[in-house]
């Protein structure tokens, strides 16, 4: 869903020239952008609100970053080691995150302070960095990073001038009114550093103990208060982004109606009201799914209008279905497979927790689709997904495709010279270990405690299988489709069957690589290039040298007059001399 609305937010922020001349200039830039930032306040503000909302006894409890380590799709070994630290700093943590997700995008994406944007932008850059760091690096938090990009402007990008050259250019050109502006924004930005201070240490009851050298944190107000303060203060800050949006759209307009030239001012001004147009648009729609967790009106036209083009995905709603943190430990599924029904093998897959002794796997930024799936099928059971009866099936028949999405290497699966004959599935719950704790599992990375059973025992023509085939509606024959022998399919069967024995984790590590590998060659040779070609000279230096070859002239030209001058004043004197009476007698 993110996915499909920044998309669609892309076409308008860079429309493929559709809308551009060369001479001008795009003014409505600010709007677009500015729905990239609306965007990424929803997401952010509303994750946030999500995890009291809903009422989840961890987030009350301030114990939710603990069990969030071991229970996230796919965490890395780092969060093991995150999850060991003291039970009063993981507690803060979680503090951190609800502050990060809630007061800081409220107080900053939106501030006319320009600072202010950039301490909203590196707070989420450092969350992300820690989601990815600790839980692998996903789609979500790569997104997420790439609209946060949109508090930012272009002076904070912009190296031509350095910033000793700029600060000094300020200092010179500063009026006594930008100095008074520029003070009262430093007030303005520590008032709001005191104010996401305070206020933490109020609704959390942060207290230092001295003597045991700790911080604790509990949350000062209850599930009722906060449904409350939703209720009331989630409609002012649509009203705040009107506001913002209508700053944005004005300023836009000004700039437009100040280009230069009657056809570059009508062209700039006919871009800003269609994309202006479309802003309204997409920004009355959000509203809607925005304003849906608590539970306010909006006006029955831009419904009715949402209803309408609900199906498109244009704008989503973010953090209504949270997921709750389970302090039960994470549940797994472990496919076990035999021959005979008495000795039972561990079917492990590559990407998700199976062999306790096996360390969290760095998969990131490739997601793993069966991992993936198999964790959210552990959460609800098979009965709602009805494709994991016919993974099962699959595995009985032996069906190469389907066995290198467990294991891409023979080796390590149990089970490649003979399919199993029967085929069931168990369900644990994992935890990290506690080397403080769990002096008996030194060397695991988990601990896991039998829950119960997840699919029975079943053969390939056991009538409970078929059952269960037929319920799902995976024994119909669905139609064959033909295989393309267009150049660019045979291009990707022919790559396909050479990687198809690499993990996507590999593959997907080793093509950014090798990106990354050949923008560095392309810097190193540009610098290379750049460096060997003559320094353009300065204006100060061409003047400079352009001043001494016409003093040279000047004074070569006033040399060669003051010796014409002399010899013309010498034969004057002689014809002077000559005409005396003197010279005459």
């Amino acid at each position: 869903m993110l996915l499909l609305e920044a998309g669609f937010l892309a076409v308008l922020v860079a429309p493929l020239g559709l809308l551009r001349r060369r001479s001008s200039h795009r003014y409505h830039d600010p709007v677009t952008f500015w729905l990239t930032r609306w965007l990424f306040f929803r997401l952010t503000f509303c994750t946030g609100l999500s995890k009291l909302a809903s009422g989840d006894p961890a987030w009350y409890g301030l114990s939710a970053l603990s069990h969030h380590l071991e229970n996230q799709m796919s965490p890395t070994p780092l969060a093991w080691f995150v999850h060991q630290l003291p039970d009063w700093l993981l507690r803060l943590g979680a503090v951190v995150v609800l502050q990060c997700e809630i007061t800081v995008p409220l107080l900053t994406y939106f501030a006319p302070i320009r600072r202010l944007r950039l301490v909203g932008f590196y707070v989420q850059l450092f969350l992300q960095l820690c989601h990815i760091l600790t839980g692998n690096c996903s789609l979500l938090n790569l997104l997420s990073i790439a609209l946060s990009f949109s508090l930012l402007d272009d002076d904070h990008f912009n190296s031509s001038t350095s910033p000793k050259k700029k600060k000094g250019q300020e200092k010179k050109s500063r009026s006594y009114t930008q100095t008074l502006l520029c003070v009262l924004s430093v007030l303005v930005e520590l008032a709001v550093d005191l104010f996401i201070l305070i206020s933490t240490i109020i609704l959390f009851k942060l207290q230092i103990n001295w003597e045991n050298k700790t911080l604790s944190s509990k949350i000062s107000f209850t599930q009722r208060e906060f449904d409350d303060f939703l209720r009331y203060f989630q409609g002012p800050t649509v009203w705040v982004g009107v506001l913002s949006f209508t700053w944005e759209a004005v300023a836009a307009m000004l700039m437009c109606v100040c280009t230069r030239g009657i056809v570059s001012k009508l062209w700039s001004l006919i871009q800003w009201a269609v994309i202006t147009a479309a802003a309204v648009a997409v920004f009355s729609l959000s509203v809607v799914p925005y304003t849906a967790m608590a539970g306010m009106s909006v006006i029955p036209e831009v419904r009715e209008a949402y209803s309408a083009v609900e199906r498109f995905q244009l704008v989503g709603a973010y953090g209504i279905q949270h997921r709750m943190v389970s302090a039960e430990g994470r549940p797994e599924i472990v496919l076990e497979g035999s021959y005979d029904g008495l000795t039972w093998t561990e079917m492990n897959t590559m990407y998700k927790p199976g062999n306790v002794d096996a360390a969290p796997p760095i998969v990131g930024p490739h997601q793993p689709r069966l991992e993936w799936l198999m964790w959210q099928t552990a959460q609800e059971g098979y009965d709602r997904n009805p494709w994991f009866t016919g993974l099962i099936q699959r595995l009985l028949q032996g069906k190469p495709e389907v066995v290198s999405l467990l294991q891409v290497d023979e080796a390590q699966y149990p089970f490649s010279q003979k399919p199993p004959a029967l085929i069931k599935a168990k369900l644990y719950n994992y935890h990290f270990t506690d080397p403080a704790k769990d002096k008996t599992h030194l060397q695991a990375w988990w601990k896991r405690k039998y829950k119960g059973e997840f699919f029975p025992i079943v053969n390939l023509n056991d009538p409970t299988l078929e059952k269960l085939l037929d319920e799902s509606g995976l024994k119909e024959k669905f139609p064959v489709q033909p295989i393309s022998d267009t150049p660019v399919s045979q291009v990707l069967s022919l790559i396909r069957g050479h990687v198809k024995g690499l993990s996507g984790s590999l593959v997907l590590s080793t093509l950014l690589a090798t990106l990354v590998g050949i923008f560095l060659i392309k810097a190193i040779f540009s610098w290379a290039l750049g460096g060997k070609k003559p320094r353009p000279a300065s204006a100060d230096h061409k003047t400079k040298k352009s001043k001494e070859p016409s003093e040279t002239a000047e004074k070569s030209h006033a040399a060669s007059t003051s010796n014409r001058g002399g010899k013309k004043d010498s034969e004057e004197r002689r014809v002077e001399s000559e005409r005396s009476p003197r010279k005459r007698k």
